[in-house]
């Protein structure tokens, strides 16, 4: 059986992520910027030699999106199997999705934390804080959120695992990944650099996850390269 890895990637740069709004469960489609992202880490994927098995995503239209520009690079339409999975969705930001990131990161949050800065505070704090703000009750207290995001994720690394192991595509989101990383390692407690298009490599075996590397935008610049040349 070969080593089940997840290549988790983060979605390509959207609107909202472009003019600082807080994209949880609301959704806006990749920029023309976020398609040229993207295509530098398809390319950079396959000038790898990385073969893959499966491919997962959560539900969101923007990892939808993304998972379509790679599949494609990779000349993988169609010939692998392609789930969605809504337990890999981002955080929902409840009353504040679709607001200005600034309004409550910057703002609300560091108000009811007792905080100057938001990226002082630990996933649990923060959780708790957007639940206390949320006016809408639509936030996931810490223990929902985490319960999922990490069901999620252990439930697509079985998968592959009693499919005979391999490597795995999965695109999610900054918060969603940071999540899972936490919870893997409880020293990446304070929002680690999950930028657009980067990928996070996690290893699953005999029921552990190990991580491999965090946010790692490597593929991408060798795509860049390759893009410019043309």
């Amino acid at each position: 059986m070969a080593k089940t890895k997840l290549y988790i990637i983060r979605h390509g740069k959207t609107m909202f992520n472009t003019i600082g709004r807080a994209q949880g469960w609301s959704d806006t489609p990749l920029t023309e910027e976020g398609e040229r992202g993207i295509r530098e880490l398809g390319i950079g994927l396959r000038e790898s030699g990385l073969e893959f098995t499966k491919a997962f995503s959560s539900d969101s239209g923007r990892t939808i999106q993304t998972m379509g520009i790679i599949l494609e690079e990779l000349d993988l339409v169609g010939k692998i199997p392609y789930k969605f999975d809504k337990r890999i969705r981002e955080w929902c930001f409840g009353s504040f999705d679709g607001a200005y990131g600034g309004d409550l990161f910057r703002g609300v949050i560091p108000r009811v934390r007792d905080t100057d800065n938001y990226k002082e505070l630990t996933f649990p704090e923060l959780a708790d804080g957007l639940v206390e703000v949320d006016t809408a009750g639509w936030a996931e207290p810490w223990e929902q959120l985490s319960g999922r995001i990490l069901a999620g994720f252990t439930a697509i690394a079985q998968e592959v695992e009693a499919a005979g192991g391999g490597n795995a595509l999965v695109v999610s989101h900054s918060m969603t990944i940071g999540t899972f990383a936490y919870l893997l390692d409880k020293s990446i407690s304070k929002n680690p650099e999950v930028d657009n298009g980067s990928v996070t490599v996690v290893e699953y075996e005999k029921g552990q996850f190990t991580i491999h590397i965090l946010g790692d935008v490597s593929y991408r610049k060798v795509g860049a390269k390759i893009l410019d040349a043309r």
